[in-house]
């Protein structure tokens, strides 16, 4: 029996033993599994992946920075400098890791003292947040606390209840400020307030921000000595600036750039940010800057920022910055300077002076009319009270003009297309009564036709192509009855529209407005719009006609921009070809060619004004009076040579007399356009054409 269990108790020991060797084998198996995990992963780590890994590590404690590029320029149509890059130094500012508001206050308010920064550096709107930063800073006690005083009574009871937030607060604040405000603030404590705003810009992104833009060399020299008691700042060497060497001459059109202190503009700054620029990028904010930002940015310098144990920002550059294309435009600027010299000596004489006291307003442009080449476009407002003029080039393509008779070639055409009136038609020009009410010309012409009309601006031969066209033959005393006034008016806007009159231009520009549709429920309206007394258009609109009048029919599209290149390179980068946006029919250039006869006449019979005919040249042009109110506006169309046509032309000049029979003189047509002129033909030589040495067109 003793011995049976002996057996037993060695089996069961035996199994025991077996087991716990299993799970030691077990055990020992998984630890050398992980052990060699481990191996694997370290040796994946150190060696195989070492490199990723540390970029990763350089992502997680640094700080990717980004500086705009030098500015591509832009030049005029013979190489000269429109907008001008110009190096300069910046004293730039990126957060420490360990700093503090007192400590960026403190210095803040070294920087002001030491270095020349005048709050006339600062913007608008940067005064008004710097002077809310300022009343922070004030005793609690102080009426001026938290800027709380510029807020009225109920304001300030909504805000102690808690109902108003903190951007309805900030935005009260600001509409309730004034310079008077302003001016109560300790002069030292706002500059600090203001640069120490200009600090806080990097405090969120890790960009640097620049306090103060185109240093000099003795600041420069300073800071870089002192560099201890300014932590965080540094002087910028690639900083750059936008200059424009030919002062307000396309200012307006050129547009602006934001300065490095500025970076991205408010209202643009969605725009910018989608298509990946950074905060702080300098970039365009209207104009051509605006336009063709993107062409002229070029790239971005990319640069890692890391910290040291002192929390001090070190900078390597991973990737240099890459200057932006040089832009190339068409207009030629010693035209445009004369044409500014011009417009405003003109508007300077007779701006608000008798029969013409509401003359406030000037406005010409110039192409080439066989490929939109805009030459020249100015113009120029003068404040009634002070008589101070600003410049307008813009208000080309920007401001509504009331065309008047300019737009009775357009008529013509549209008249003999629709079979309404034949080529030649002579119509008596005489007062029209409709309805009882008379309507005629300025003066009574008998007898005209089609080209003699447009010669001597016959209003009554327009009637009568509109009233025609509208199904009405006119009966003395009768009632004028279009039934279809709405049709009728479409299709007298289609026809215009085919000159360019009514449509955007497409001219590549920001902000160009298109056309003021006036109601189309009336008869008497069909009549008002054949002489152009309904629809208001851009003076650019009206270049554009006379230039599809000059190019037998040919619309080409306006532009400015012809191409770009490299910095320091020859290759055309970025051509803008010409656009041919509309062709008049071919079967009806008869009847465009009865409207070249009649511009033409204009000019050869004086009813354009002597100007225009005693130019070397054989000019082709139509004036047009537009009534607004009591006033006139006075227009000027054309083009020439007309053997060869190389430039259309257009000028406004809105309520420019009264409106009466001391009606005065059409400013354009006898102060504006012939001096242009004559200096346009000076510079192109080629492109004169005088009488008798080629056949007319």
């Amino acid at each position: 029996m003793r011995k049976r269990r002996s057996s037993k108790s060695k089996e069961k020991s035996s199994r025991i033993s077996r087991l716990v060797s299993n799970r030691i084998l077990v055990l020992s198996i998984v630890i050398v599994a992980l052990f060699l995990s481990l191996f694997v992963r370290l040796v994946d780590i150190q060696a195989i992946h070492h490199n990723s890994y540390l970029e990763k590590q350089d992502d997680y404690t640094s700080i990717k920075q980004y500086s705009s590029a030098p500015r591509g320029q832009i030049y005029d149509a013979k190489g000269r400098v429109l907008a001008k890059t110009v190096a300069c130094k910046n004293i730039v500012y990126t957060t420490p890791q360990n700093a503090t508001y007192t400590d960026m206050m403190i210095y803040a308010d070294r920087m002001g003292e030491v270095f020349h920064i005048e709050m006339d550096d600062f913007t608008n709107a940067e005064i008004k947040d710097a002077y809310l930063q300022y009343t922070t800073l004030l005793d609690p006690e102080d009426p001026h606390y938290d800027g709380l005083d510029l807020l009225n009574e109920e304001q300030r009871a909504t805000y102690d209840a808690g109902e108003m937030t903190s951007s309805q607060l900030r935005q009260i604040q600001l509409g309730a400020m004034t310079q008077e405000t302003i001016n109560q603030a300790d002069a030292r404590a706002l500059k600090a307030a203001a640069i120490y705003n200009r600090m806080a810009q990097s405090s969120s992104t890790g960009q640097s921000a620049v306090i103060a833009e185109d240093a000099d060399d003795e600041e420069c020299a300073y800071l870089v000595e002192h560099k201890s008691e300014f932590p965080g700042f540094d002087i910028d060497f690639g900083g750059w600036k936008r200059e424009y060497p030919y002062g307000e001459s396309l200012s307006d059109v050129l547009g602006s750039v934001s300065t490095s202190t500025e970076g991205l503009p408010d209202s643009l700054a969605d725009e910018y940010l989608a298509k990946g620029y950074q905060y702080n990028a300098q970039v365009g904010k209207s104009g051509l800057e605006l336009q063709y930002n993107d062409l002229l940015s070029g790239t971005d310098e990319i640069a890692k920022i890391t910290y040291d144990s002192n929390g001090l920002a070190h900078k390597q550059i991973l990737q240099p910055a890459k200057k932006g294309h040089d832009l190339y435009l068409s207009v030629d600027i010693d035209l445009q300077l004369k044409l500014d010299e011009t417009l405003k000596s003109v508007l300077q004489a007779y701006g608000g002076t008798k029969n013409r006291e509401n003359f406030y307003t000037l406005f010409m442009c110039m192409e080439n009319p066989q490929t939109g080449d805009v030459l020249a476009l100015s113009g120029y407002q003068m404040d009634p009270e002070t008589r101070q003029l600003s410049y307008y080039a813009s208000g080309n393509y920007t401001q509504l003009i009331n065309p008047g008779s300019c737009v009775k070639g357009a008529t013509v055409y549209m008249g003999q297309s629709e079979g309404v009136v034949q080529e030649g038609e002579v119509i008596v020009d005489e007062v029209m009564n409709i309805g009882g009410q008379n309507f005629g010309s300025y003066t009574e012409h008998g007898p005209v036709n089609d080209v003699q009309a447009l010669s001597v601006s016959s209003n009554v031969y327009m009637f009568q192509i509109a009233m025609r066209l509208g199904g009405y033959n006119y009966v003395p005393g009768e009632a004028l009855n279009i039934v279809d006034v709405p049709g009728t008016l479409n299709k007298m806007r289609n026809y215009y529209s085919q000159f360019g009159l009514g449509n955007m231009t497409g001219l590549d520009v920001p902000n160009e407005v298109t056309v003021f549709a006036a109601g189309n429920n009336t008869p008497n309206m069909v009549i008002n719009y054949a002489i152009g007394q309904l629809d208001t258009y851009t003076p650019l609109q009206l270049m554009q006609y006379a230039g599809v009048i000059a190019a037998d029919g040919k619309l080409f599209q306006p532009r400015f921009y012809q191409y770009s290149k490299e910095v320091g390179g020859d290759e055309i980068f970025d051509l803008n070809e010409v656009v041919l946006k509309n062709e008049l029919d071919e079967k009806n250039a008869s009847h465009l060619k009865r409207v070249q006869e009649g511009f033409q006449a204009c000019v050869a019979d004086e009813n354009c004004f002597k100007p225009l005919k005693n130019l070397d040249e054989n000019m082709a042009a139509k004036t047009g009076t537009a009534e607004v109110g009591e006033w006139t506006t006075a227009n000027l169309v054309g083009y020439g040579p007309v053997e060869k046509p190389s430039v259309a032309f257009a000028c406004s000049a809105p309520t420019s007399s009264i409106n009466s029979q001391s009606l005065s003189a059409n400013i354009c047509a006898n102060n504006v356009v012939g001096p242009v002129l004559q200096e346009y033909f000076n510079l192109y030589p080629e492109n004169r054409v005088q009488s008798g040495d080629s056949a007319a067109q």
